[in-house]
């Protein structure tokens, strides 16, 4: 077994912190056999969108993108992810996988294939039409399921887009850690529309080739065109481009310039080929014919590689791009034609307007063949201006250049991968300021904004029973603070309990009312758990015969409940009871009957690739694995323990991620059935793993578990998805969780006590650690996976006899 495969509380409910001692380790690693990926790895990054063969803007891009980077960054390794077109599926080469865009399934195999590589960033080409489902929104299903930093290119930001274009926009912007458009004008779109602020934006223009100026001639000749003037249009056809505006104006250049050219190149665009076939391309001829200017027209109907298309863009005098729809943010083919020199007439649409200013070329109304005319009359009629704008264009094109490009495609990419966050030292310790700002004389509140209490949410049971239980493991903070607080803790705890309903409240308003009569069931069960516990740790005698009271009259009604979570956080409590009252007689009777039904629960509900107790995943799913582990402990029940330690080794493997740092089952995951989405983390998961090691560890001896309660507690010191510090050594204080775009500030009463509670949790296992290994011979190396059974083995009988 190792690290990686697994994912802490002692079996007989013990708080493993609880020692006697006021000492605490200040740094250092509870293991030395932890290990991590060093520094100085090449990035990796996964790159999602159309790619060559296939025919379109976006393809084209993609492959640029994937191209340019190996050229001038071959430290950045890229898996190209290929986005298929289903009705005229291709064949590629090169690529790490292929998404077929109507198959919501393959959407999910892509997420989950990029998770398991590791990689350092994804970077997803957007445009609605190139996947599936309604405006594309299949591609939504990919995005909730990566967890590495996403950057998404917006080749499209409208103005005034369709409440489901919208809808997809919004959702890819919450996922994103960085967005990149093209344009100006699209950040501004983003900024005033969709709200994104502008450190989340990178404006990198279209890539361009870098050739030399002045080669018009030689172009010319080799594709027999010497003595002509020539332009041009390139790009798929279709009646977006604006071409028989063109057509419509060569009667007057033609007028003035008979040895006049129009070449335009490009196939017929697919989806319209499908439709109608060539009927745009005929009917723009049948208008040539009309108007006598079809000897000036050169048809060439096919799409041109990009060496070609370049060769043939070098061979023109003038680029045109008529296109009448003001809102189109980019054109690879102008940046093309500006990076070569070439004077281009365009119509004044986003990408043109920004490309073009300052002279770099003309800009001209859409739909008017007149001023067409009249603007490329003016350049033809003088050789010297014509020369001036190409001249200009050219200049502005060393700004776009590939290397260029490339340079800034990877400072974006470094902009969100991870930086590791400074080595703290694992089990310094925490300050207790944090916990004492979220109290009052009525006990925890909930929620806060920032660092400052939130009164609106008031209070609930399941913040002061995780309080009451820290108060009871901190032995860092005083005592007298420690018993102060409990009691206030504890009394919020006897006054949720309901009498008539045999029941504990959770919600409270900050007016001390209830918002309920009966809280959750889940809530009643850490209520349990944390009476049990305080039965052996409240820091006060007092207390702690209080704790026996209201355990015994609260054990019965909760171990009616059925939630499986609920009947877990009863059986710990139960456990935590025992070991202190072994005759027990109520407390053993529910850890009997509660692991009987998790038993039963994981058989029903496993399959070969789900060792869970439900089809669906939660909050606190470790609990329940840790709570048959330490039940079978204590009952000597070994398939108890067997199928607890095969629970926990599935979800431990769900939650620590291909480079090996732990990943909390996302908050998105819940109620999704047989599956694992990476966002929102949140801390109590974190510190459920690391108890739930703590259980295995006791049992098995295997140091695999205790490099797990590390991985997840490392957590909270920035070993995460996305490199953040959680938690604040000084105040106690910890953030509410990871998102995908960083941390969540707000410091909530969950996350606090989490962090808080998680801490002691190591520092228990330390302890044990060196009870049990007084030389410090214990490591990986020297524990092998063959005499760990009878470790295993030995253990069991020694704490079912205990």
């Amino acid at each position: 077994m190792t690290p990686n495969d697994f994912n802490g509380r002692g079996p007989d409910g013990r708080n493993l912190a609880q020692s006697g001692r006021s000492e605490r380790p200040s740094s250092g690693s509870i293991l030395q056999f932890f290990r991590r990926d060093g520094a100085g790895n090449p990035r990796r990054i996964a790159l999602i969108g159309g790619f060559a063969p296939r025919k379109c803007g976006i393809a084209t891009f993609t492959t640029d993108v994937f191209e340019q980077l190996g050229v001038h960054h071959p430290d950045i390794t890229v898996d190209v992810h290929v986005v298929d077109d289903p009705q005229a599926p291709l064949e590629y080469h090169g690529h790490r996988g292929v998404i077929r865009a109507d198959r919501a399934e393959d959407y999910r195999v892509a997420a989950r294939r990029i998770n398991e590589d590791g990689v350092d960033a994804v970077w997803l080409q957007h445009e609605y039409g190139i996947f599936g489902g309604d405006c594309g929104d299949l591609v939504l299903d990919l995005v909730d399921r990566v967890a590495a930093p996403l950057i998404v290119t917006l080749h499209t930001v409208l103005e005034a887009p369709s409440p489901r274009q919208r809808a997809i926009v919004d959702h890819l912007v919450r996922r994103a850690s960085r967005i990149m458009v093209m344009s100006l004008h699209s950040k501004d779109l983003l900024q005033r529309l969709y709200g994104v602020g502008p450190d989340r934006v990178a404006v990198i223009a279209h890539g361009a080739p870098d050739r030399p100026f002045g080669r018009v001639d030689a172009h010319k000749a080799q594709l027999g065109l010497s003595g002509k003037r020539v332009m041009m249009t390139f790009g798929l056809l279709g009646p977006g481009k604006g071409l028989e505006t063109v057509i419509e104006a060569l009667p007057a250049i033609v007028e003035h310039h008979s040895d006049v050219l129009y070449r335009i190149v490009g196939a017929t665009h697919p989806n319209l080929m499908a439709a109608e076939g060539e009927r745009y391309r005929e009917g723009l001829q049948v208008l040539a014919d009309k108007l006598g200017v079809a000897r000036h027209v050169i048809w060439e109907n096919r799409f041109l590689d990009t060496d070609e298309l370049l060769d043939q863009l070098e061979a023109c005098d003038i680029y045109l791009t008529p296109y009448p729809n003001l809102q189109q943010s980019t054109s690879g083919t102008l940046s093309y034609a500006v990076a070569l020199g070439k004077a281009v007439v365009s119509t004044p649409y986003v990408h043109a307007r920004e490309l073009l200013a300052d002279g770099v070329g003309v800009l001209i109304d859409p739909r008017r063949a007149d001023v067409i005319a009249d603007a490329v009359n003016r350049l033809l009629d003088d050789p010297i201006r014509l020369q001036a704008v190409q001249r200009r264009a050219w200049e502005k094109g060393r700004e776009t250049i590939w290397p260029c490009f490339a340079a800034a495609a990877r400072d974006l990419v470094e902009s969100v991968i991870v930086t590791p966050a400074n080595n703290m030292p694992l089990l310094a310790v925490p300050g207790f300021a944090g916990v004492v700002a979220m109290s009052d004389a009525t006990g925890m509140l909930q929620h806060a904004i920032g660092v400052v209490p939130d009164r609106r949410h008031g209070y609930c049971l399941d913040d002061n029973v995780r309080a009451l239980m820290l108060m009871g493991t901190a032995d860092a903070v005083p005592l007298a603070e420690r018993q102060r607080w409990a009691t206030v803790y504890a009394a919020f705890v006897q006054h949720a309990w309901n009498p008539e309903a045999r029941a504990f409240r959770n919600f409270m308003n900050f007016d001390r009312t209830w918002c309920e009569d009966v809280g959750s069931q889940d809530s009643n069960g850490r209520a349990l758990w944390a009476l049990g516990h305080a039965i052996g740790h409240a820091p006060d005698e007092g207390l702690r015969h209080w704790a026996r009271q209201w355990f015994d009259i609260a054990l019965q009604p909760v171990s009616e409940m059925e939630s499986p979570r609920t009947i877990a956080f009863a059986m710990l409590g139960c456990l935590e009871a025992l070991h202190f009252d072994t005759a027990h007689p109520e407390a053993k009777s529910v850890l009997e009957s509660g692991g009987e039904v998790l038993d039963a629960l994981l058989s029903e509900a496993r399959r070969p690739d789900w060792a869970w107790f439900e089809a669906v995943l939660g909050y606190d799913n470790p609990r329940m694995s840790q709570a048959l582990i330490g039940a079978g402990a204590w009952l000597n029940r070994q398939d108890w323990i067997a199928n607890g330690l095969s629970s926990l080794r599935f979800i431990a493997r769900q939650q620590v991620s291909a480079q090996g740092h732990f990943r909390p089952v996302g908050s998105d995951t819940f109620g999704r059935s047989h599956e694992v989405l990476p966002f929102d983390q949140q801390p109590l998961e974190a510190w459920a793993a690391v108890d739930a090691a703590a259980t295995a560890w006791h049992v098995t001896a295997d140091p695999a578990w205790l490099a797990h309660a590390e991985t997840a507690y490392r957590w909270f010191l920035g070993g995460n998805d996305r490199g953040v510090m959680l938690a604040d050594i000084v105040s106690g204080r910890c953030r509410d969780g990871v998102t995908p775009q960083g941390v969540n500030l707000n410091c909530g009463a969950e996350s606090i006590l989490a962090f808080q509670l998680a801490h002691y949790a190591m520092c228990g296992l330390r302890e044990g650690l060196d009870e049990r290994d007084p030389l410090g011979t214990l490591s990986v190396e020297n524990v092998t996976s063959d005499h760990t059974g009878a470790i295993m083995s030995k253990g069991m009988h020694k704490l079912a006899n205990t």
